[in-house]
């Protein structure tokens, strides 16, 4: 499918020529080579809003100093003394989180913090299926049941203003820690941590739910007078919600994943040593990336973790045991002292994790099958259903779907005698919009924009499958149906070098409005050495049309369809990332070729 290259607009030029010369120092008179590299990185900069030196020195050298003061939250004060009189008054506190990454993270967080000075403590995860997400009646009766008497709710709370009211009826008070969007009414909790309440003051609002457990356990270590620095070997929890739940890598997100990845990596020193908890090495050894010990004994893994990896390596085996069984097992595996209790932990969440894979690669290639048929082939949605696929992978499913067919897409299937569904949109269209149009026909549904949960009634399936593909005709524009590649900026194969691989090495971690950058080249030849490798990728070098520089190896995965251009000698335009390839002991710089057309001599 020929996909849309977006380029973005460039940074003002006085601008970015003023940093470029300052990011040049202390060189008094740079070569026009070292500018053309500062130039290409101080655009970068300014297209992400860093238009100073000091900015810059900020953004490149990410330090725990720079952590917003947790107190500047409003109801932090009242948080950490409802905790700390709970501890003195010998209270039961239950621990109490969303059975995804994000939430049994967080709840193994603030679990294992608190467990280093107060042992009365539980942690609770609602049943995927049985009690849906966050907070439940069955957690409160629960707690009632065990003596709770203070529960810290963790990336859910904000909108469970009836549980809340419930559980104060039974005397429990509750602190709400939460990163979603409120609803009319707050719930009548003691405290509600949540930067996205309307006239909150804290300088940042994008924290994952385990961050903002991170910034409790951070007040309550000041409050304590306890070091701050033995605080850091809890981010490579944080780390991990970070790269699951897709939140920016800006602000204290870039700091607390920067230092949570140095966690994952055992880059501490000697009077700070790190290394990732047992849990997390156990369940990376699932991953092909085993710690060991060697040296002095220092702490390394095989290669060093990113927050990609976090995302595709991670983050689905501990949702997995939500999905296929119970997100307790990941908290269980999380909070692990003992590296054969988390061995064990980790291999029956792995079992479930391939269980999850085979059940979603078979409902996957199932929706592929539904798809040939003809009266689909016109149609500006998906919406498919089938009984028998699992509830816990049809998100899975949808975002499989939508991203291969770009369309906005609802996945069904049937639980409980009703039908829930897992929907996924494309680009900028938002699709639960699209869905509140046909709530007269469902139970239920919730979301944003980009992803919802629905469900209904069987017999009503049809008629929100034609209700719904109407919608989305009446509202999508045909350039969202387009795939799109946001391109950073265009430069020539001549300003590439060892020197810009290095400071771009330096933008991560990336993620969300810190993407890793995508550069076009346009002009382009193959130095007569293209390739099919595998089953369907390219590998070649890369000359510009005026061929005065070395040819740049390129590898282009899933780009096989362009073989016979490359080889015919035809000029072509690419985008692509700048990367160091490692092989047998050699490295060499590569470009990761995301897109290839034919060039037609003009700029996109």
């Amino acid at each position: 499918m020929d996909k849309i290259w977006n380029l973005k607009p460039a940074g003002d030029s006085e601008i970015v020529e003023r940093l470029a010369r300052e990011l040049c120092m202390p060189k008094q008179d740079p070569s026009e080579k070292d500018l053309a590299t500062y130039r290409i990185v101080a655009n970068l900069l300014v297209q992400r809003g860093i238009k100073n030196f000091e900015q810059a020195k900020t953004f490149f050298r990410p330090n725990l100093k720079h952590l917003h003061d947790p107190f500047l939250m409003p109801d932090m004060e009242t948080a950490v003394e409802r905790i700390l009189f709970a501890v003195k008054a010998k209270e039961k506190i239950l621990v109490y989180g969303d059975y995804d990454v994000d939430g049994t993270s967080a709840v193994a967080l603030v679990y294992s913090y608190l467990e280093t000075f107060y042992s009365n403590i539980d942690y609770y995860i609602p049943d995927r299926y049985e009690e849906g997400y966050g907070v439940s009646f069955k957690g409160v009766d629960y707690a009632e049941s065990t003596g709770v008497s203070l529960i810290i709710c963790l990336d859910c709370g904000i909108k469970a203003t009836e549980e809340i009211a419930y559980a104060g009826e039974k005397n429990i008070d509750f602190i709400v820690c939460d990163h979603h969007l409120p609803g009319k009414d707050l719930p009548k909790a003691c405290a509600i941590l949540d930067a996205k309440i309307e006239g909150n003051k804290y300088p940042y609002d994008e924290l994952s739910g385990c961050g903002v457990g991170f910034k409790l356990i951070q007040a309550l270590q000041k409050r304590r007078g306890e070091p701050a620095d033995d605080i850091i070997p809890y981010l490579d929890l944080v780390a991990i919600s970070i790269a699951a739940d897709v939140v920016p890598l800006t602000g204290e997100n870039r700091i607390l994943a920067y230092y949570g990845l140095k966690v994952l990596n055992g880059e501490g020193s000697k009077d700070l040593p790190l290394k990732p908890r047992v849990g997390l090495e156990a369940i990376l050894s699932y991953a092909n990336v085993k710690h060991q010990e060697e040296k002095e004994g220092n702490p390394y893994f095989n290669r060093k973790l990113t927050i990609s990896d976090l995302g595709f390596l991670i983050g689905p085996r501990i949702n997995a045991a939500g999905r296929m069984e119970s997100g307790r097992n990941a908290v269980e595996l999380l909070i692990a002292k003992d590296l054969k209790r988390a061995e064990d932990i980790a291999a029956k969440i792995n079992n479930n994790n391939e269980d999850r894979k085979n059940k979603d690669q078979e409902a996957t290639k199932q929706a592929i099958d539904m798809l040939s048929d003809a009266s689909q082939k016109d149609k500006k949605s998906i919406v498919l259903y089938h009984e028998d696929w699992h509830q816990g992978i049809i998100g899975i499913v949808a975002s499989r779907i939508s991203e291969e067919q770009n369309k906005p897409t609802v996945i069904f299937t049937k639980n409980n005698g009703v039908i829930t569904g897992s929907a996924r949109s494309v680009k900028n269209f938002d699709i639960y919009t699209t869905i509140e149009k046909c709530r007269h026909l469902l139970t239920h549904f919730g979301g944003h924009r980009f992803a919802a949960g629905l469900s209904m009634k069987e017999e009503n399936f049809e008629e929100f499958k034609a209700l719904f593909e109407k919608e989305v005709e009446n509202s999508i524009e045909d350039e969202e149906l387009v795939p799109e590649i946001s391109v950073d900026m265009e430069i020539a194969l001549g300003d590439i070098n060892d020197k810009l691989l290095r400071i771009l090495s330096q933008f991560q971690p990336f993620g969300p409005e810190n993407n890793e950058p995508i550069f076009a080249s346009s002009k382009i030849y193959d130095a007569n050495k293209v390739r099919q490798v595998g089953k369907n990728h390219l590998k070649f070098s890369a000359i510009p049309m005026d061929k005065y520089n070395n040819p740049i190896s390129c590898i282009g995965f899933s780009l096989g369809e362009f073989y016979q251009l490359l080889h015919n000698g035809i000029m072509i335009d690419i985008c692509y990332t700048i990367e160091e390839n490692t092989y047998q002991g050699h490295s060499e710089l590569q470009l990761n070729v995301k897109d290839i057309r034919e060039s037609k001599y003009n700029k996109y």
